[in-house]
């Protein structure tokens, strides 16, 4: 078993970089290989198939500004990662590292490609992420989960594969559960989630477009929403106000079989939650975190709006009225909800993770 070839993954320390690596290591290991992570502390939170023995943390930063003293202390960190991940790549040899994005992925990769480990970046966004922009040049192969991301760079659309985002089992669990639309007069189940950056401006909006629908739809509601902790007691006192029937918790564990049991669904719009809401196919109303430099929410909420999956609200749009308005008119039409869930399922890749990981063989030389 000693000799069995070891890929090492690098993921920076959110769900969103670490499911994928998750998703691949759980492939690879099937096909006879050996797996461990690099990553930052964050990930010592998530626990899945990484156990802490398989996971190195590697220091890491991002570097936010120019102020001369943050990028000194930035380039001091980063310089402490490289020496870690030398020594990584010296005491297990990988046969190929895979970056899924993050700053924590810098010092694992360019390690690598200073001693001739093959290299792969997999980008899950619309628009590449800025660590893996920088690495992209830099690397034997690129894997995107969306067509078209580099499309403009001719040299490197050459060395990239369209893979898709690899799911998690959990995911593809819930990816067989087929769609059902509302009855006329039944339950319309609804979840709004929003990650630890988007649920603030849920709790703020949701409740008062909720309370805008006609009283007959307060009736047929089940409502599942993430809220954290500082806005639970006004949603709340909102929700029971109307006699809504609703499940609050500032963190849910089975996202997925949430994800499949709702007839609609309110977010963000981060590659995960895009790429989940195609792999199960659900319809969505997608509100891309504002401000980003790259504006890879908007491009990402674009894929399922472009093909009719979801509907995309500018957060400076996102009111209470213009939600209220969508939700009515949804509920009105449940073969409109029906095709969304079907045009969202079009762009589901529920075969990423085993494409995936036949790049890394081929790269990899096994």
């Amino acid at each position: 078993m000693s000799n069995q070839p070891l890929v090492l993954l690098a993921a920076g320390g959110t769900g969103g970089h670490l499911f994928p690596a998750e998703a691949l290591g759980v492939v690879l290991m099937k096909r006879g290989l050996k797996v461990r992570l690099a990553t930052d502390a964050r990930a010592l939170r998530y626990s899945g198939l990484f156990s802490r023995e398989m996971i190195d943390v590697v220091p890491s930063a991002t570097i936010t500004g120019r102020n001369p003293l943050a990028l000194a202390r930035t380039g001091a960190t980063l310089a402490m990662g490289m020496a870690v991940a030398f020594n990584l790549i010296r005491r297990h040899r990988p046969v190929a590292v895979i970056g899924f994005g993050g700053y924590p992925t810098l010092p694992p990769l360019l390690a690598a490609r200073l001693t001739g480990v093959p290299t792969i970046i997999h980008d899950a966004n619309a628009v590449m992420g800025r660590a893996n922009r920088f690495l992209s040049s830099r690397v034997s192969a690129i894997a995107t989960s969306l067509p078209g991301v580099l499309d403009r760079d001719p040299e490197l659309a050459a060395k990239t594969t369209l893979t898709g985002t690899p799911m998690r089992p959990a995911i593809l669990a819930a990816s067989a559960v087929p769609y059902a639309p509302p009855e006329p007069d039944g339950p319309l189940r609804l979840l709004v989630v929003g990650g630890s950056q988007g649920a603030r401006v849920m709790s703020d909006i949701v409740p008062g477009a909720i309370e805008r629908l006609e009283p007959v739809l307060w009736r047929r509601l089940v409502l599942t929403q993430q809220v954290r902790d500082e806005d639970m007691v006004r949603v709340r006192g909102v929700y029971d106000r109307l006699k809504v029937n609703a499940e609050l918790a500032p963190f849910f564990g089975d996202l997925p079989a949430r994800l499949a049991a709702n007839h609609l669904v309110i977010s963000r719009s981060g590659a995960g939650t895009v790429a989940e809401l195609g792999a199960i196919g659900r319809p969505s109303i997608l509100v891309p975190l504002p401000g980003a430099i790259d504006q890879d929410q908007f491009a990402n909420a674009g894929v399922l709006a472009t093909v009719g999956g979801g509907l995309r609200i500018p957060q400076a749009e996102f009111t209470p009225d213009r939600l209220a308005a969508d939700i009515s008119a949804l509920a009105a039409e449940p073969a409109r909800l029906v095709a969304m869930a079907r045009a969202a399922r079009g762009i589901g890749r529920l075969d990423a993770a085993e494409r995936l990981a036949d790049l890394v063989m081929r790269v990899a030389g096994i």
